[in-house]
């Protein structure tokens, strides 16, 4: 049975599903969604490229943030926990960095939560070999840990309530028929999607349609809970609030990814296509407090690779190897200039007094 026969079946069973738990089964659903099926989903072969799809200088970026994080801390023993590691290329390129510093590696536990079966597939074909790593279910395992917590185009993925303002706020549910195939019917949205706009401060115009990420206040809330002591680094794509809601992006942010083409129809090639939106900052930042998770600062990738130093490492690499330094700084150009806005970074810290983050040197111009 195909993953759209299952969808039409659960309709026809149990009446409309909201388009929330439609976008879970189409990328989560066991051996048939997008992240839990076998096949290319990242890079040149895949749908869509990430930055350590680019080049390992990300990696290294992330690697010299970890680095100086453990010395914040001050602790010997150090936990790195990355959140959903796709193909594991990041994990490799930041252990490769990490090596070089002995006493760092040698008291590091370096720990991947991954629910998806194929994505752990991948990354044991990658890292079997590295002896740090362990791999886990959930961040709940880890409760009591000290050091870093981070994810790279994560939260983007997490199954998202849609909603409409009508004359009052409306979800968007999907429904099925033979002569139309899916389509979408609203519904009075829940208590929680609209408090969720109220605590944040958001009223929405007449038409607009946007989407709730009631997954990533859970997700980053599940952190905050665990963490003991340290940081947590979210990179994505996304906005705070104040930019994520204007009036130009009133059909909303979400996005789906096939061969490296977009579109904006979820409705084919389900399972087939990554499905995304943009992430909401200033939520993660506002629910993060309730859990003890102070905001660091905000900024974009470009600038978050400016305060570690990447125009120094080109410096460096132009000195001993000009030939190899074309090749990496074309890479790098990527990752500033085509990348470098759209990717926002947000640090938070729990039990840590520290003043200030070298990736967070040069705050971008958007506020949480």
């Amino acid at each position: 049975m195909s993953l759209s026969e299952i969808i039409i079946q659960k309709i026809q069973k149990n009446g409309p599903i909201s388009f929330r738990d439609f976008m879970e089964i189409a990328l989560y659903y066991p051996g048939l969604g997008y992240y839990t099926s076998e096949g290319d989903k990242i890079g040149k072969r895949g749908d869509y490229y990430t930055s350590p799809d680019i080049t390992p200088v990300f990696g290294e970026m992330i690697g010299r943030q970890l680095e100086e994080m453990r010395q914040i801390l001050g602790e010997k023993r150090f936990t790195v926990v990355e959140m959903g590691a796709g193909t594991g290329l990041l994990s490799q390129d930041i252990l490769t960095y990490l090596k070089r510093n002995k006493e760092l590696y040698d008291n590091l536990d370096y720990c991947i939560i991954e629910k998806s079966p194929a994505m752990r597939k991948e990354q044991s074909k990658l890292l079997g070999e590295e002896e740090k790593i362990s791999w886990y279910d959930s961040i709940k395992e880890l409760c009591g840990m000290t050091g870093c917590v981070f994810s790279n185009e994560l939260v983007d993925a997490f199954p998202v309530h849609q909603v409409v303002m009508k004359e009052e706020l409306m979800e968007v549910f999907i429904d099925y028929s033979s002569k139309e195939g899916f389509f979408e019917v609203l519904r009075s949205a829940s208590g929680k999607l609209e408090d969720y706009l109220a605590d944040l401060g958001v009223v929405l115009p007449p038409e607009y349609r946007t989407e709730i990420n009631l997954d990533a206040i859970e997700w980053i809330q599940d952190i905050g809970s665990c963490l003991k002591r340290g940081f947590v680094i979210t990179i994505d794509y996304g906005y705070p609030s104040s930019e994520l809601y204007q009036d130009y992006r009133n059909r909303g942010t979400l996005m789906c990814y096939y061969k490296h083409i977009a579109t904006d129809n979820p409705y084919e090639r389900i399972g087939e296509q990554d499905i995304t939106s943009h992430v909401n900052f200033s939520a993660l930042a506002m629910w993060g407090r309730k859990k003890g998770l102070e905001p660091c600062g905000f900024t974009d990738q470009a600038h978050f690779l400016l305060g570690l130093g990447i125009e120094d490492y080109l410096r460096r690499l132009q000195e001993r190897d000009y030939t190899k330094y074309l090749k990496k700084m074309l890479q790098i150009k990527t990752l500033m200039m085509e990348m470098g806005e759209t990717f926002k970074v947000l640090i938070q810290k729990k039990g840590v007094k520290c003043t200030e983050l070298s990736g967070l040197r040069f705050p971008c111009r958007w506020k949480i």
